[in-house]
């Protein structure tokens, strides 16, 4: 199931895709530092309502491919957040520091048979460029989580970024109109 993410309210970006199971696979995928390392972003999350995360992004070490000069997101950095809800393989939920500002993502799990439908809403800043960065951010970063589950080659990072930013932008632009 091929997903793209969607604007909801004017700052909250959802994003839904079906993925291999079961549940605790993918919880896995998202809560153990080495895991989540193959798809997002290292980093410790202390699981518990108040606990401290730590997202350590290196976009050039998920996939082969080298980032083009210029490339967003192809410099290492470091976003810090809260968690600020937890139901264990059900619901996570944290703020994120970003770029000066502060949003909140929230992963929701529901087993579908033997797949797991993972949902995304992330609350950002009211800024253009960021949602589209974003939009298609999660499309590429939760192809790349697909392709791991799926124990396949990940699909290359900044070529894929750059396309699904740009059909995401295209979206925004359409559901304007």
């Amino acid at each position: 199931m091929t997903a793209r993410a969607t604007l909801t309210q004017p700052s909250t970006i959802r994003f839904e895709r079906l993925l291999p199971g079961p549940v605790e696979r993918v919880w896995a995928y998202l809560t153990e530092s080495k895991k989540r390392a193959l798809w997002l972003a290292a980093g410790e999350f202390d699981l518990r309502v108040g606990g401290k995360i730590e997202l350590l992004f290196d976009n050039q070490s998920l996939t082969d491919e080298t980032a083009p000069a210029g490339a967003r997101g192809a410099a290492k950095h470091r976003a810090e957040g809260t968690i600020t809800r937890l139901e264990p393989m059900k619901l996570l939920a944290h703020t994120w520091g970003w770029e000066g500002g502060m949003s909140e993502v929230t992963y929701e799990l529901s087993p579908r048979g033997k797949d797991v439908l993972l949902t995304i809403h992330h609350r950002l800043p009211d800024d253009a460029g960021l949602k589209i960065a974003v939009g298609g951010g999660w499309a590429t970063h939760v192809g790349i989580l697909e392709d791991q589950l799926k124990g396949a080659k990940p699909r290359p990072f900044f070529s894929t970024h750059a396309r699904e930013m740009k059909d995401f932008e295209k979206s925004l632009a359409e559901a304007r109109v």
